[in-house]
């Protein structure tokens, strides 16, 4: 009995160097002030919120998750709850970045096209360094999700701020540019993107997102994206945009490494690709949801486990290049038909079906 009980502690004490001390209390969202996370020189109309869970980890990663059209925080944040008890679990921070009293996110103008340009993606990126400093943040391990709007902030921000943001899982959108092409500032609206009318070479594609950061020659983050394939509202030929777009811009050829198909515990059945880089990891993923609507449910465990937040503590999975330790891939095997790998959300979560999906966000772009 003795040597149970001092195998218990030695488990708890490690449970608990995972995490930072913080007060009990129940975590909710708390709106922040524009004073207080440095709203200058940035839209008026965005302002930020965040999620800090009660139990912190000691260099908490940090999710951007931003909303779809006309929907408030507080909806949205319902709609992602598996991404939520992801950070009870695991100790990571959410932002939650409004767009106050507009329709949709400007991700079609040149100030938010720009690195730094003062427009929606901007405000973002202020947010973020303040979480960094406040909660002494991972700045490695800073992420961006969101569907439909929040989908097209995502991978903006991607394409925007590669220097900032890790990697993305965008459900529901377009690629990085293509809201510029008919883009109407009353109501944050491009018909010709939405309705899969613009199209581009991938080298016009990539050109593009180089020029929104330029002289940029860093890291840039790998990308997961779902679309349904019956989308009414933003055209499911998007993803063929977006493939050429991000392999372009991450060096990929525009064959994936690797396909295959399987129906997470939400019903809905995909049919995935998989781009490994040059050391072997899963930087590119797309999931086309077979006769899928607009707002699919999020998969949250796939999500989860892409971004290496399916569990506490720890660095970003994808290792450099240079690191001896970084010759595998990210994740497990994948299980799925046909699945040999995919950056862990194939092979920990979905590859056997298993990937939780949380409601739709119930934006209409």
């Amino acid at each position: 009995m003795r040597r149970f009980q001092d195998r218990v502690l030695v488990v708890a004490s490690i449970s608990v160097g995972l995490f930072a001390a913080t007060p009990v209390h129940a975590a909710s969202v708390v709106a922040v002030s524009r004073a207080t996370w440095g709203a200058s020189g940035v839209p008026d109309y965005v302002n930020m919120n965040i999620y800090v869970p009660d139990r912190l980890a000691e260099k908490p990663p940090i999710v951007v998750a931003s909303h779809s059209c006309s929907t408030p925080v507080s909806g949205f944040f319902n709609s992602i709850s598996g991404i939520r008890a992801g950070a009870d679990q695991n100790g990571f921070i959410i932002i939650l970045p409004e767009a106050t009293g507009r329709n949709c996110w400007d991700v079609g103008t040149a100030k938010s096209l720009t690195h730094d340009g003062g427009g929606d993606t901007q405000a973002i990126a202020q947010m973020v360094k303040y979480t960094l400093t406040k909660y002494n943040g991972d700045p490695a391990r800073v992420y961006a999700v969101g569907g439909s709007s929040g989908a097209m902030m995502t991978q903006a921000l991607l394409a925007v701020y590669p220097d900032i943001f890790r990697a993305g899982a965008a459900r529901a959108g377009v690629p990085a540019g293509c809201w510029a092409d008919g883009f109407d500032p009353s109501n944050q609206w491009s018909g010709n993107c939405a309705g899969g009318r613009t199209s581009k070479t991938a080298q016009q594609w990539g050109d593009q997102v180089r020029a929104m950061y330029p002289g940029y020659t860093g890291h840039r983050p790998r990308l997961q994206i779902f679309h349904g394939t019956a989308d009414a509202t933003i055209n499911y030929k998007n993803q063929a945009e977006a493939i050429k777009e991000w392999t372009n811009v991450l060096g990929l050829s525009e064959t994936p490494t690797s396909t295959d198909s399987t129906t997470s515990a939400n019903g809905t059945t995909y049919e995935r690709q998989f781009w490994k880089n040059e050391c072997g990891h899963t930087v590119f993923e797309t999931w086309s949801g077979r006769d899928g609507a607009h707002s699919m449910p999020y998969e949250s465990d796939a999500i989860l486990a892409f971004l290496g937040l399916d569990k506490a503590g720890g660095a970003d999975p994808e290792t450099d290049c240079s690191d001896p330790g970084g010759s595998g891939g990210t994740g497990g095997s994948g299980s799925g038909a046909g699945g040999d790998e995919s950056a862990g959300s194939a092979g920990s979560a979905a590859g056997s079906g298993g990937a939780a999906g949380d409601g739709g966000s119930g934006g209409g772009g």
